[in-house]
């Protein structure tokens, strides 16, 4: 993936469109005039309008992260420009784009005729179908008909909406219960623990988070296949023919495949507890790193039974494991944080160890306001896993609901609020997937008696 084009690309797209933009931007607003191709090029920034959520952007272990995000920083170092982020609620979007407000809209938007008249679209750059999506246990509803005098929730505003009034329309007497603003990844988390029944998703979305939510099934699809688009300002030809030669390129590239496979292809559902396959790889993979793992815990003060547990939960004992959002080797080690601990080679399994434990260590010394040890500890793994922001952030809400903020049980209360709007629009670090890091945990802990009561891989 380039991370920007040479001077030569640059100036050749800033002559290709210097003509059109002066045609369509010198009667604009300077606001209006600056989201034109010419006036991004010149500022050298461009500004994206997008949804803080876990398909288009969010931070995880402290990192951007999110399939438009990875679309999008791309398109910034094709264009040789910075990548400034906006994250408003979805109805604020389109006013946001109008105004001036940012350059583009990123955020798995269905191209609709109905909202052609706000937006110009780019090409087609994705197709997806609206799947319902229901509990795994229920076997009732299995085509569009089932829905008769059932009770579907989905996002207010949404091309779902505009389905379900099509379906009733067609004579299905379903119930349409609408939600402003939320975010289609909770109700599907709200299906998967039985908090509602029935809702609608697009198909990669809803991949995405079946791994997060195993309970979950993709019953069936309720349309043909749609396409999504990015969004520009009405008018905004230049950018608009960029975005368009950006999208062909990095599909004959295969980048797009790439990133798409990166975050939707063939990914195991995370956290899926196989005591048989834990118990066969401490016997066939432990031995290769155990005198490492037993050293580095040492040096930092942990049980290396715990350091154990924790590498299988991340990489299977895999030294070349990579996960969806790019973390890599053993401890899934990020860029950052190899760069921080000095490390060479985050699939080096020693380096890869010897970072992720002096990570560990780094994180539970931040906590030390925390005095109880293994609740130091807990806080720590929670944040390796989510980011050490979000896990402040969600002492903050335990804080403001008079709950003990230093507290495991406290804390698996409020994590998973972090993936509500009305909560992780006021915290610092935005949104987080909260349920994801208290499974985590609690498949470490699961890993960790086995060693420690099974008498496995030796004395403590």
């Amino acid at each position: 993936m380039e991370s920007a084009p040479p001077k030569q690309t640059r100036l050749i797209l800033i002559l290709i469109f210097a003509l059109i933009g002066f045609v369509f931007s010198c009667d604009l607003p300077f606001s209006k005039r600056s989201s034109t191709l010419e006036g991004i090029l010149e500022k050298g920034k461009i500004v994206l309008i997008t949804q803080n959520s876990a398909n288009t952007y969010f931070l995880y272990r402290d990192e951007p992260s999110g399939f438009e995000y990875e679309l999008a920083k791309a398109f910034a170092g094709h264009l040789g420009v910075e990548l400034q982020i906006v994250t408003p609620g979805w109805m604020e979007m389109f006013k946001l784009l109008g105004r001036g407000k940012g350059d583009f809209i990123a955020a798995g938007v269905t191209i609709l005729p109905s909202r052609l008249d706000m937006v110009d679209f780019s090409d087609p750059y994705l197709d997806i179908q609206q799947e319902v999506i229901v509990h795994r246990i229920n076997r009732e509803v299995r085509k569009k008909e089932d829905l008769a005098g059932r009770t579907v929730h989905v996002r207010k505003g949404t091309s779902y909406q505009k389905r379900l009034l099509q379906l009733q329309e067609e004579g299905i007497d379903l119930n349409m219960v609408l939600i402003p603003d939320v975010p289609t990844e909770e109700l599907i988390a709200e299906v998967a623990e039985r908090e509602i029944e029935i809702t609608v998703a697009d198909s990669n979305i809803a991949l995405l988070n079946r791994r997060y939510n195993p309970d979950i099934k993709i019953a069936f699809p309720i349309t043909q296949k749609q396409s999504l688009g990015w969004a520009v300002r009405k008018g905004n030809a230049e950018l608009l023919e960029a975005i368009n030669y950006f999208f062909s390129k990095i599909k004959d590239e295969g980048t797009l495949q790439d990133i798409y496979d990166h975050y939707y292809s063939n990914r195991v559902i995370l956290g899926q507890v196989d005591i048989t396959s834990f118990k066969k790889r401490i016997r066939t993979r432990l031995p290769d790193y155990e005198e490492t793992i037993r050293r580095e815990a040492e040096k930092n003060g942990f049980d290396w039974r715990l350091i154990t547990a924790m590498i299988y939960q991340e990489s299977h004992f895999n030294p070349r494991a990579r996960s969806y959002t790019g973390v890599r080797g053993l401890m899934q080690i990020t860029q950052v944080t190899a760069r921080e601990v000095g490390i060479e080679s985050r699939m080096n399994p020693e380096d890869s160890i010897r970072a992720g434990v002096r990570y560990l260590a780094g994180l539970r010394d931040r906590f030390n306001d925390i005095q109880d040890e293994r609740e130091r500890l807990l806080f720590a793994l929670a944040s390796y896993n989510v980011g050490y922001g979000h896990v402040r952030d969600a002492q903050k809400i335990a804080i403001k609901k008079g709950l003990n903020p230093d507290t495991w049980e406290t804390l698996k209360k409020v994590l998973p609020l972090l993936r509500r709007p009305e909560y992780y629009r006021e915290a610092r670090y935005g949104y987080a997937r909260g349920t994801e890091p208290i499974r985590y945990v609690s498949h470490i802990l699961t890993y960790y008696d086995i060693l420690r009561y099974g008498g496995m891989s030796g004395e403590a």
